[in-house]
């Protein structure tokens, strides 16, 4: 039997995925950070979330969302899980979670269901042979799952792969290198520091440029309250972001992204941001950082060359409806 999200399926729900989703990688949940991230989520709708029974015991439980606000939120709904018990994991109970799942976003007027990085509830995950350590979302699904594989033979397209990279702080340092590159920058009349709203300005502008709804949302707002922000400015003008620098509870340096407007690349200025980003956040007691970047992108190179490495594959997936 399967029915759409009542508060009295929670425990049982809790159970599930303390057991199967904890076993794919996902961080435990208790009764506060299940409501955290979905019932108290303002975009959670229990028309959209669905719990497949068997003899009173929950055996599966699916959920996404929609927003109009949300990127690409007009045509898109995004998937946020799919979690079966494990005797039950098979690809009949996929399709009719998927399939409920689908037909609920085209209810909503969608026409394309979406598996990425936007989705606004965010799913924690521990870091494989670390002590613990956890990062705050999963940008997609992680890519050596059944799940990922029930997506491919249900009309899913893998769209890119986002890897996982993570570094302990402990023994970060810049090198050299680094430190003559930021020279040869300010002989360019570049400089990279801690935003100061007393000298440098033009953040809104550099961040629509870029084009990340989240990064202007956040960046433009830390920016405001004085929540550090490194920034690479040329004549007071910034071009440039890294941060915030915030070390979360859990001892993660967290970021929202780096980026550098087209005009002002090629002077190693997103290489110099990511060096004192990392040395920023080992400066307020981050122990360890991790980050997300597309299997293709040669950024990819600057982060393995200041010690991250890869740690976890996502899958961000599209199918038409």
């Amino acid at each position: 039997m399967i029915d759409t999200y009542k508060e009295e399926y929670r425990d049982g729900i809790l159970k599930l995925w303390n057991t199967a989703a904890v076993k794919l990688g996902y961080k435990e949940l208790d009764t506060d950070s299940f409501s955290d991230i979905f019932t108290r989520n303002a975009y959670f709708n229990p028309e959209q979330a669905f719990v497949m029974r068997k003899a009173n015991e929950i055996t599966g439980f699916a959920c996404g969302c929609t927003g109009e606000e949300l990127p690409l939120g007009e045509t898109s709904g995004y998937i946020t899980c799919v979690i079966l018990r494990e005797d039950e994991e098979n690809s009949e109970n996929y399709i009719k979670l998927l399939s409920l799942l689908e037909e609920a976003f085209q209810r909503a007027g969608k026409t394309q269901s979406e598996i990425l990085f936007f989705n606004p509830m965010m799913l924690p995950w521990y870091i494989r042979d670390t002590d613990r350590h956890e990062h705050n979302n999963a940008p997609g699904v992680f890519k050596n799952s059944r799940f990922y594989e029930e997506l491919l033979q249900n009309g899913y397209a893998l769209r890119t792969t986002e890897q996982a990279m993570y570094l302990d702080l402990k023994e970060f340092g810049i090198p050299q290198v680094i430190t003559e590159k930021e020279e040869k920058a300010v002989g360019e009349g570049y400089e990279v520091s801690l935003f100061d709203k007393t000298r440098h300005f033009n953040v809104e502008q550099m961040l629509k440029k870029l084009e990340n709804p989240l990064w202007e949302r956040e960046i433009l707002q830390c920016t405001r309250e004085g929540t550090p922000v490194l920034v690479a400015a040329k004549d007071g003008v910034v071009v440039g972001f890294a941060g915030p620098m915030l070390r979360q509870e859990n001892g993660r340096g967290y970021f929202t992204g780096i980026g550098v407007v087209k005009e002002h690349e090629g002077h190693g200025l997103g290489t110099i941001l990511f060096y004192k980003l990392c040395e920023e956040e080992k400066k307020v007691q981050a122990a360890y950082m991790s980050l997300y970047t597309g299997v293709e992108n040669p950024a990819a190179r600057i982060y393995s060359q200041a010690g991250f490495r890869r740690v976890q594959e996502f899958a961000v997936m599209r199918k038409m409806l």
